[in-house]
C-alpha cells in the first residue's frame, strides 16, 4: 500500500500537477495539506475521474486538509482536537491492513511565526492538545500513522542552515521538544528510522532561489506507531513535483507499507 503526504499549497491552483503526479505515482491514499478551499469548491470530480474518493475538511483561502483514497476509508473525523481558532488542520480516518485497523491522522500544524506573537502561542497550544489527543487515541488503537506538514525541523541535519532557524517557530528548542514528546509516546519518524544520516528536504521557499540553491528543510513527516514498523517497505522524498511549472513549495513524501 502506498500512502503519500503532500502540502499542495492550494489544491485548485495545483490540480494539474496533482493529477499528473497521481497518474505517475498511483498512490492508494493521498493525504493533502493546505488545500486552501472550502468543501463546496473542492475539485471532487477531478479526483473521481482518477478513481479516488475525497474526504475533505476545507477552509476558505487558508489551511485545509483532505484524504484522497481509492481504498475504503471509514469513520472520518474532523474533531480530533478542539481548535481554539476553528481552523481546518486535522482530519482522521480508519483503514485496514490485512486484519490491522489503522488510524490515519493527517495534520497541518500551525507555522507559529513570528514567535513574539499570538501565532506562536497558538502553535504551542495546538501541539499540546494534539499530543493529549494522540495519547488518548493510542489507548484505543495502537496502530497509528500520523502524516503531514508538521512545520517542525526535528534536528539540525533537517535544514540547510540550522543557525538561521534555531530561534524560528520551526526550529526553536521548545517546539522540537514537542516533536520529541510525540515520538516518545511510541512512534518513529519513518524517514529518520530508515535513513539515520541522510540530508534531504521536503520544502523549499519560493524566495531567493531557494530551490535552485537547495536551501531547504525537512518539515513534512510520517510518524508510525512502533508496532507498525515491521510493515514499512520504503520511505521516499520525491523531489520531481517541486521542479514542475507552478509548483507547491513542498514536495510529496511517499510511504510504502505491506
Amino acid at each position: 500500500m502506498k500512502i503519500i503526504s503532500w502540502n499542495v499549497n492550494s489544491v485548485r491552483a495545483r490540480i494539474k500537477n496533482i493529477s499528473d503526479y497521481i497518474k505517475q505515482s498511483k498512490p492508494d491514499i493521498l493525504l493533502l495539506q493546505e488545500t486552501k478551499t472550502q468543501d463546496i469548491n473542492f475539485p471532487y470530480e477531478e479526483f473521481i475521474s482518477l478513481g479516488y474518493k475525497s474526504h475533505v475538511y476545507g477552509q476558505k483561502s487558508y489551511n485545509g486538509v483532505a484524504i484522497i483514497a481509492k481504498i475504503k476509508v471509514e469513520n472520518i473525523n474532523k474533531n480530533f482536537i478542539k481548535d481554539n481558532l476553528n481552523q481546518s488542520r486535522i482530519i482522521t480516518g480508519e483503514i485496514y491492513l490485512k486484519k490491522k485497523k489503522i488510524e490515519l491522522i493527517n495534520i497541518y500544524i500551525p507555522n507559529g511565526n513570528p514567535i513574539e506573537t499570538e501565532k506562536y502561542d497558538y502553535k504551542k497550544d495546538w501541539l499540546k492538545k494534539f499530543i493529549i489527543s494522540v495519547k488518548k487515541k493510542l489507548s484505543e488503537n495502537s496502530n497509528l500513522i500520523i502524516a503531514g506538514d508538521f512545520n517542525i525541523i526535528p534536528e539540525e541535519i533537517d535544514v540547510y542552515d540550522f543557525k538561521r532557524y534555531e530561534n524560528d517557530a520551526l526550529g526553536r528548542l521548545e517546539i522540537r521538544k514537542k516533536f520529541r514528546e510525540l515520538i516518545n509516546l511510541g512512534f518513529h519518524d519513518v524517514y529518520r528510522f530508515k535513513y539515520k544520516h541522510k540530508q534531504e528536504y521536503t520544502f523549499w521557499d519560493y524566495f531567493a532561489g531557494s530551490w535552485q540553491k537547495n536551501y531547504g528543510m525537512r518539515i513534512d513527516h510520517f510518524l508510525l506507531s512502533n508496532n507498525l514498523l515491521e510493515n514499512i517497505l520504503t520511505i521516499n522524498i520525491n523531489k520531481k513535483p517541486r521542479s514542475k511549472t507552478k509548483p507547491s513549495d513542498h514536495t510529496p513524501i511517499e510511504l510504502e507499507i505491506n
